[in-house]
């Protein structure tokens, strides 16, 4: 690079580098390093030295070389930018725990190359970018910006230019015309309108770039554009321009770049000077870059410093490799922990590289009542250890109680020092299900953060394509079959708890588990990225972990005296129920046993419909004895009613009862996060998602779960949340219409599929259109529809076609969606969550089924994605009130909050919830979410 001794001025070149562009970019185009002496993470580091000396090999030689340059930072994510609206930059997600840790080392990488490296506390790098800018060009000089940020380009004119140097693009005026159809002296006012989901600026509802680029054109400014507002046609985008004026405004001081920020330096400070061959050399050389470190010395002649930590030959390529190319698990090293010295040695070196995979041993799979057995902790892989606390001697008194084998640390004492790690906000840790371990630890005081799952992370990859538990993950990408369970336990009565197993068997199974979780965390972190699910991970399913452990450690409280008063009404109830169907029969049987009901129905009674199948029995589903009561026939309708109440006895009234923990009176559900490949949560342990609502008996049972003393219960629900997508999605204008101006949705299907007036629909019509708008969601059939209307299947095959008619965009998505799958192998939901469909292209029976499935997932997935945004922001929007959030069933949040503080929960949990798409998505309809509360669940409702 050339080297002036003047100063600034006409003739000059200024480069300004987007620095912390280039360190998001190094980091996402390179898989994971560490450096090898002590484990630090310096991928990104590695990334970022590359370019910039690429970037002085490149513009050294050149005729056009710079004579001064800067690499600019962004000094914090706070800026004076958050005193206008606070809620700037408010959702994006934060940055990955093993970059943290690399942005100090970004900023001494410039100094070693002798770049000016600039921050400056409440600005952004943009700004700083615009002021140096502006002065270069007042002194006549040129500039050039790296970076491809389309917020530069309103800098770009008059000797500025902007390098998108990953793609050796040049930016000028023609460029940023082609991307905002207006010049750089408008962008601002385009991007004021069209807002920014990703720093969340608002702009106007509705208005995306090509529309502000037209407006502005026509008007030629935002304010002219906005003062004559009322002069546009469009009802939606002059309703969109009025109403939201003051926030379009605040947008653009928001978009606008401070080119007059406060500096302590002068141009001529920024004069190119050649890097200093020692300084340079000596901090690649520390950073343990092997084959950069070779090449700069090479370029000055010289031989590069020794590196005792890595052999010579070494390279960051052979570095990166070592870090996913893991020893064999046969000569895995697993120590125990026994002593305390030792555990300190481990602590010490977790501390040094920054994460540690981690593990519990308990005695049960329920976290509520399971007692800490051993912890197992891994740090390379290959390299794991086990702390045995409470291991038992095998037999016992009378009571099971044994005393504690000798060799192990005191649990409370190992708790106390492990816990400043566990809860250091630099140490990273790892689990595979870490909700499951976040309980066990949350129950003895310790808050483990922050962390990634390994299990979450298939989910995120591999969602739809096979199952995420460790031993699936273990077999499929590391070719490794972990010791089983079941080989230490047993199985049935002769079963044993962990507590009772050997030691040393313990450590060689709970060290390997570590391991495992290390080595598939090495694998799926850097696909992430390369899958483009890191949001759908980082923003969706990891941050809804600690939310989680809150619900499921807060529990629900369940009157047992109420179920026990219920199971016992129900049980009346079918002894009622029998009686009738014995009559009907014309005999006593058992009305439990299909094989006798089939043959009372089809050989007895001899009604049609009776099939066999392979054992000789006859078929008595449910959808058999749904068809046969339709047709009039009253003995399977009876069996019906008693199945569901021997069902609702069994499940709910008998068995909750024993899910009532003996210590908070309360019933402690657990979320699967991963249980659905849409994104829905499952509730097991039990299950209270699947909880008849639409049956009297069913709303009784939640009667039974009730609020404590000087609380109620408030539900809140989304509304139609599905078919609002949908509406959204297929892009039905009536349809969003109807949702934006508060229809009955239902009666206004109805009006346009039957053509009848609203004012004369009955309640026969919109039934009907309500199971139509509900089952076309699911891919419905006609034989289904005929079935949940009993209607004649030809008719209703007749409303489904109608439904099409009347329709069309409904019937474009569900083709473009299944070509997309056939296509991709997968679908998507609009918040990017990848939903793969193997069997999408499958033949047979099972065709139908996966297209259904492939159709539905994008809807579906969506408002899973939408809820969970919604359950992660809540904490936050009631954590000064006193109230908690108890339950999630599919839809619907039920929290339980102290009487007095019940309208204020209310209003801040459905503010959250309506806007919970925002700002990453802006729907075309309104969500709406219904709120209720009362004493009991089923008064919530």
């Amino acid at each position: 690079m050339s080297n002036r001794e003047t100063g600034f001025g006409k003739g000059c070149h200024l480069h300004l580098i987007d620095g912390s562009a280039y360190i998001f970019r190094a980091y996402h185009a390179l898989p994971p390093l560490t450096r090898k002496s002590d484990g630090l993470p310096v991928g990104a580091v590695a990334g970022f030295c590359n370019m910039l000396w690429r970037y002085l090999g490149e513009n050294g030689a050149s005729a056009d070389a710079p004579t001064h340059a800067a690499v600019i930072f962004d000094y914090s994510s706070k800026t004076f930018r958050n005193e206008i609206y606070e809620l700037y930059k408010a959702n994006r997600p934060e940055p990955p725990e093993d970059l943290r840790p690399q942005f100090p080392l970004t900023r001494d990488a410039s100094r070693a190359f002798n770049l000016a490296t600039i921050e400056i506390e409440d600005y952004e790098a943009d700004d700083i970018i615009a002021t140096l800018a502006r002065q270069a060009r007042e002194a006549g000089g040129r500039v050039t910006i790296i970076s491809s940020d389309k917020d530069l380009m309103q800098l770009v004119g008059g000797g500025v230019e902007m390098l998108d140097a990953m793609k050796n693009k040049q930016i000028g005026v023609d460029e940023v015309r082609e991307k905002f159809g207006v010049g750089p002296e408008r962008v601002v006012d385009v991007q004021a309108l069209a807002g920014d989901s990703v720093d969340n600026v608002p702009g106007a509802p509705g208005i995306g770039i090509k529309t502000a680029a037209l407006l502005i054109n026509e008007y030629g400014d935002l304010e002219t554009l906005l003062e004559r507002a009322e002069e546009i046609k469009q009802p939606k985008r002059r309703a969109a321009l009025i109403d939201n004026a003051e926030l379009i405004r605040i947008s653009k001081r928001l978009v606008l770049l401070d080119d007059q920020t406060p500096l302590d330096f002068t141009l001529d400070d920024l004069e190119v000077r050649p890097p200093d061959e020692k300084a340079l050399l000596d901090f690649l050389n520390e950073m343990e870059f092997r084959t950069l470190t070779r090449r700069v010395a090479d370029h000055f002649g010289t031989e590069p410093p020794a590196a005792p930590t890595l052999s010579p030959t070494a390279s960051e390529s052979d570095a990166a490799q070592a870090s996913t190319e893991q020893p064999d698990f046969k000569s895995a090293d697993y120590v125990c922990i026994r002593d305390l010295d030792t555990l300190k040695t481990w602590i010490a070196r977790i501390e040094e590289i920054g994460h540690v995979a981690v593990d519990t041993e308990t005695t049960s799979l329920d976290e509520m009542r399971a007692e800490l057995v051993g912890i197992s902790l891994c740090i390379d892989a290959g390299h794991a250890a086990y702390i045995p606390l409470t291991h038992r001697a095998g037999g016992g008194d009378l009571f099971g109680a044994t005393e504690l084998v000798e060799g192990q640390l005191p649990l409370e004492q190992v708790l106390e020092i492990l816990k400043p790690v566990l809860e250091d906000p630099a140490i990273l840790k790892i689990g595979q299900n870490m909700k499951y371990d976040a309980k066990i630890f949350a129950n003895r005081g310790i808050t483990i953060t922050p962390i990634d799952d390994t299990m979450l992370m298939s989910y995120a990859l591999h969602g739809g394509l096979h199952g995420h538990g460790m031993d699936t993950l273990s077999d499929r990408y590391l070719n490794h079959q972990p010791i089983s369970i079941k080989s230490l336990l047993g199985s049935g009565k002769s079963a044993i708890t962990f507590d009772r197993v050997g030691i040393d068997d313990a450590t060689r199974y709970a060290a390997e588990d570590a391991d495992i979780t290390l080595r598939l965390w090495q694998m799926f972190k850097p696909r992430l990225h390369a899958a483009q699910v890191t949001r759908v991970y980082e923003t969706l399913d990891r941050p809804l972990v600690p939310v989680l452990v809150q619900m499921e450690r807060s529990g629900i409280k369940v009157d047992r005296d109420v179920l026990s008063r219920m199971s016992n009404a129900f049980a009346q109830k079918m002894a009622g129920l029998e009686a009738e169907i014995y009559d009907l029969a014309g005999e006593r049987f058992n009305v439990g046993s299909p094989k006798q009901l089939g043959e009372i129905l089809f050989d007895k009674m001899s009604l049609e419909g009776g099939k066999k199948g392979k054992t000789g029995a006859y078929a008595t589903g449910a959808d058999i004895l749904e068809d046969l009561a339709a047709e009039g026939h009253d003995l399977p309708a009876r069996v019906l009613d008693w199945r569901q109440l021997s069902k609702l006895k069994s499940t709910y009234t008998d068995a909750l009862q024993d899910h009532i923990h003996p210590d908070t009176g309360r019933v402690h559900t657990s979320y699967v996060i991963t249980g659905a490949v849409t994104g829905r949560l499952a509730s097991t342990d039990p299950n209270l998602q699947n909880i008849p609502i639409r049956s009297e008996e069913g709303r009784r049972i939640r009667t039974a779960f009730v609020a404590e003393t000087g609380h109620k219960l408030v539900a809140l629900d989304y509304s139609q949340i599905e078919l609002r997508i949908l509406a959204h999605i297929a892009g039905i204008d009536s349809l969003k219409q109807a949702f934006r101006e508060g229809q009955d949705i239902h009666a206004m299907t109805a009006s346009e599929m039957f053509n009848v007036p609203m004012e004369e629909m009955t309640p026969e019509i919109r039934r009907q259109a309500k199971a139509i708008n509900f089952g076309v969601i699911y891919g419905i059939s006609g034989f289904g529809l005929a079935r949940n209307l009993r209607i004649p299947r030809s008719d209703a095959q007749g409303f489904i076609d109608r439904y099409f008619e009347r329709f069309p965009g409904i019937r474009a998505y569900m083709d473009d969606t299944v070509e997309f799958a056939k296509r991709e192998g997968r679908v998507e939901t609009l918040f990017g969550r990848r939903i793969h469909t193997p069997e999408i292209n499958a033949k047979g029976p099972g065709a139908g089924f996966a297209k259904r499935a492939a159709i539905n997932a994008p809807i579906q997935g969506t408002a899973a994605d939408i809820i969970r945004r919604a359950m992660i922001r809540v904490p936050q929007a009631i954590a000064d009130l006193p109230a908690t959030m108890l339950l999630q069933v599919h839809d619907e949040l039920v929290f339980e909050v102290a009487e007095d503080a019940v309208d204020t929960v209310t209003a801040r949990v459905r503010e959250v919830m309506e806007a919970a798409a925002e700002p990453v998505l802006r729907l075309d309809v309104p969500l709406v979410v219904d709120a209720g509360m009362g004493d009991t669940w089923a008064e919530a409702h």
